[in-house]
């Protein structure tokens, strides 16, 4: 018989789809000698969806399978054929997911069925020489690449919610509570932390029902990390009141009621102070409360009880109930208390609508859309290469983008870009920081030598697809010398051989 895990937080690394290549054809076809360019663009890449789901209670799917990888957007064809859009991953959570980046930053609070979360966008789709051809460039021998799909880690924190939580030392009854008030079956033993996962229990008063979940048994220094430490203590941050369910009949020597809420009210305010600065739940002290003293089957623990019941009320100002779970006694009483109090919050704290389906993303509005205006010069920022001496570094989500869609073996790819930062006005800010000709200007990972082209930005003369003339002005070797020294380099042709007409071996030379 397999003993079930209770899984209540897990670290996912996500892999959106990458963005499928847009093709570079020219359509050939009999009787039509100009036929144009007709490359499709790529498929966009799958996004990584994280999607609420009443159906799911727990993580511990995700702790077996942490790796995940939305599908990649299909290449372009020639003919127009666009690549298909790579299929979205949807992922089930239960409600009450906190999703959270490496640094604790919290990025969505999934609590409604239905509300979803775009944890990973896909990358975008690479556009086909159909879509860049111009009065300039009629007919383009390049395409774009597609752009990889994000890449990063989440943290994924499932939290109770319910509206009583019942925190105590361990042995003080608090399963035995939820077991007696509502349907649910907890495990129970005289020993401590029989409780190693929340319980959750519906409890039926009139026309109202509400949710209460016992947390494991703390104990002085558990916000430090002793006994079950921290591992529940995230449980009890939504529920509308919390319960100090307090044993009236336990043997430890320095054990009475007013100490054993003092105590775990420390545990809540050191708890809290770390709280406030994570997630901005940092409002249990605000939270009410109710003091519920158990095991008053016990004559002994009955009489203590009743001794105490004042100097708690005056200590603390909460209510005080004295109950049996056992004995069944007292448990209407604390019931009907328990709804009023439930009642209250929420009419204080109105719960938006379970029906409405909320979308959320990780910015309001994604730069690579195209949204907004490219020539203001907005979009990028220059620096100071700090690892490079005289070198500078173009910072923008834009530019980097372009990077990656060009395919740097393709001379006319190059001049293109090169023209579109000229258009946003990369060379005028590079002029303006002080750059100067042949210093090396970095831009999304890949440096430069940079060489100013007085004509980017205008309509670049024609020559054959796949060159451009300005490029072959500069001492930038050229496609077919980087192409011939590949082959040089895998041993295909001899390097030292520029014989007219000397063709690559399609076997690897093996001299």
């Amino acid at each position: 018989m397999g003993t079930s895990r209770f899984v209540d937080r897990v670290v996912l690394h996500l892999s959106a789809g990458d963005g499928g290549h847009g093709c570079a054809s020219i359509h050939r076809e009999k009787f039509k000698p100009l036929g144009g360019p007709d490359g499709g663009n790529g498929g966009h890449g799958g996004d990584i969806v994280l999607v609420v789901d009443p159906q799911v209670h727990t993580l511990l799917d995700f702790h077996f399978r942490p790796h995940i990888k939305a599908g990649r957007g299909g290449n372009g064809a020639g003919d127009h054929r666009n690549g298909a859009r790579g299929e979205d991953l949807v992922v089930q959570v239960p409600p009450g997911t906190v999703v959270m980046d490496d640094n604790g930053e919290v990025l969505a609070d999934m609590t409604s069925p239905g509300m979803r979360y775009i944890a990973a966008e896909g990358g975008h789709g690479g556009l086909g020489n159909a879509a860049l051809a111009s009065k300039a460039r009629k007919a383009p021998g390049f395409a774009l690449k597609g752009e990889p799909g994000e890449e990063h880690d989440i943290v994924l924190e499932l939290k109770s919610m319910a509206d009583v939580g019942l925190v105590g030392f361990p042995s003080a009854g608090k399963s035995s509570l939820v077991s007696v008030l509502s349907a649910a079956k907890p495990k129970i033993a005289d020993y401590h932390f029989t409780t190693l996962q929340p319980n959750l229990g519906v409890v039926t008063v009139g026309n109202g029902t509400f949710t209460i979940a016992d947390v494991p048994g703390l104990i002085p220094g558990a916000s430090q990390g002793k006994g079950l430490g921290l591992d529940f203590l995230r449980h009890i941050e939504r529920t509308a009141v919390l319960a100090h369910v307090v044993d009236t009949a336990t043997l430890e020597p320095g054990r009475d009621p007013v100490s054993d809420v003092a105590a775990l009210e420390e545990e809540l305010a050191n708890y809290e102070s770390d709280l406030a600065g994570d997630t901005g739940l940092g409002d249990l002290k605000d939270r009410p409360r109710i003091i519920i003293l158990n095991k008053a089957d016990i004559p002994e623990a009955l009489e203590l009880a009743e001794f105490v019941e004042q100097d708690l009320t005056d200590a603390f100002g909460w209510p005080v109930m004295i109950i049996s779970t056992v004995a069944h006694k007292g448990l209407e009483q604390l019931k009907y208390k328990l709804m009023e109090m439930v009642t209250e919050h929420r009419t204080h704290h109105p719960v938006a609508d379970e029906d409405a389906r909320t979308i959320i993303r990780p910015k309001a509005v994604r730069a690579k859309k195209g949204r907004g205006k490219s020539g203001q010069g907005h979009d990028f920022e220059i620096r100071q290469d700090p690892d490079i001496d005289g070198g500078f570094l173009v910072v923008g989500e834009k530019t980097d983008r372009w990077i990656m869609q060009t395919d740097f073996d393709n001379d006319e790819a190059v001049g293109y870009l090169a023209d579109r930062l000229a258009r946003m006005g990369v060379e005028e800010a590079l002029f303006k920081a002080g750059a100067q000709e042949g210093c090396p200007v970095t831009i999304g990972g890949v440096t430069f030598e940079w060489e100013p082209m007085t004509s980017a930005g205008t309509d670049p003369l024609l020559t054959g697809r796949g060159s451009d003339i300005r490029l072959e002005q500069t001492h930038r070797a050229s496609a077919a010398e980087r192409k011939r020294a590949s082959q040089a380099r895998r041993g295909l042709i001899d390097e030292f051989d520029f014989g007219d007409g000397e063709q690559a071996s399609t076997q690897r030379w093996e001299g």
